[in-house]
């Protein structure tokens, strides 16, 4: 989009044209643009200050830093192997319980997590990049090191991550991967949580609501004239060895956050009738899950409608002798449909979406 400095305007018009949103792409570009140009002139600006040799000098530090408490931090769990599978609801296409599997192994302070045992790319797109499953790996040990630890690669060194080529979790052109990075990324959290409970059961938490319930709509009326809106919906987060879960919240992999009903209703042809914690949906457990949401949404003008949503079919688990977490429902006009998939609505329609609880941690 930009070349030496200069915008390639006949570039950035045909992306808009195919996009059907030419106003708000080039708004959305230009900040992408001017957010990189601040960036870039900033850490000039430091390396200006610095010196060359002492800013990179000082970047070796940092990471070198990041890895000694990774290090840390994994030198404190177990050796060991340690297994779990769990199973996408389905890929939309046709393909149920679709499986993802890993074997982490901790060798002193190095860890690796392999996931050679889950299933092949599949038609829907619930398929990966390898990256989005590094993320999702890199994610969760994180989590278990200090606050203060840098957000470096020098941190991420002592782990090793493996997915074979075509599988679900490293998949190949031209395999499908929007869903990949919405709702396949939560699922290896759980999977990856799933293995460390048996090595540290008292750091590790039940299963949250594994899906960030997408929900996307909108309708182009003619050309350069129309609508669309795209939100995700919390749910329960799993209890801890600490205390209970959340409720009505997002968890792990999705960092989106609510959109106020006024100003949805304000912008879009949509009015809530319902926005309530699920009541009763969160495990059951010493520490019970949380609870999940129900969303309701009514139509004021036809729609297309797409949902990615999961734990419809597959509840959220819970550990040490807790109870699972209720699973979703979607509903259109008060009857269940699928979890993934795209209809029209018209004036009137209702559509429900009732997010899964967490998974209960401990014997009530």
């Amino acid at each position: 989009i930009v070349k030496k400095g200069v915008v390639d305007k006949s570039f950035l018009t045909q992306f808009a044209n195919i996009t059907g949103g030419e106003s708000s792409t080039y708004g959305d570009f230009s900040a992408q643009m001017s957010a990189n140009n601040v960036g870039t002139s900033r850490l000039s600006a430091l390396v200006d200050m610095m010196g060359n040799a002492d800013y990179l000098s000082a970047l070796t530090e940092l990471n070198n830093y990041g890895e000694r408490l990774a290090r840390q931090t994994l030198q404190a769990i177990p050796d060991g192997d340690y297994h779990f599978v769990d199973v996408l609801d389905d890929d939309g296409k046709g393909t149920i319980d679709v499986k993802i599997s890993v074997n982490v192994s901790v060798q002193g302070d190095r860890v690796s997590c392999d996931f050679s045992g889950s299933d092949k790319q599949v038609k829907g797109n619930i398929n990966c990049p390898v990256a989005v499953v590094a993320a999702a790996v890199y994610y969760i040990f994180r989590c278990l090191m200090p606050d203060y630890t840098p957000a470096c690669a020098g941190t991420f060194r002592p782990i090793d991550i493996h997915a074979p080529e075509g599988s679900l979790l490293n998949a190949v052109r031209p395999a499908a991967v929007a869903a990949g990075n919405v709702e396949t990324s939560t699922r290896i959290v759980d999977v990856v949580l799933g293995a460390l409970a048996q090595a540290i059961p008292d750091a590790i938490p039940a299963a949250s609501h594994g899906s960030m319930n997408n929900v996307a709509m909108g309708l182009m009326v003619s050309e350069g004239e129309g609508w669309d809106y795209y939100e995700t919906i919390g749910g329960g987060m799993g209890g801890n060895s600490g205390g209970p879960g959340l409720s009505a919240v997002h968890t792990h992999m999705t960092n989106t956050l609510n959109t106020p009903i006024e100003s949805l209703e304000m912008h879009y042809p949509l009015r809530i009738l319902r926005y309530a914690i699920r009541q009763g949906s969160g495990g059951i457990g010493q520490h019970p899950g949380g609870d999940g949401v129900i969303r309701t949404f009514e139509f004021l003008a036809p729609a297309q409608v797409t949902l990615l949503t999961e734990r419809r079919s597959q509840a959220p688990w819970g550990l040490q002798g807790g109870g699972k977490g209720a699973m979703g429902r979607n509903l259109l006009n008060d009857k269940k449909i699928a979890g993934k998939v795209a209809f029209r609505t018209n004036y009137g329609d209702k559509l429900q979406i009732e997010t899964a609880g967490g998974g209960g941690w401990g014997k009530r």
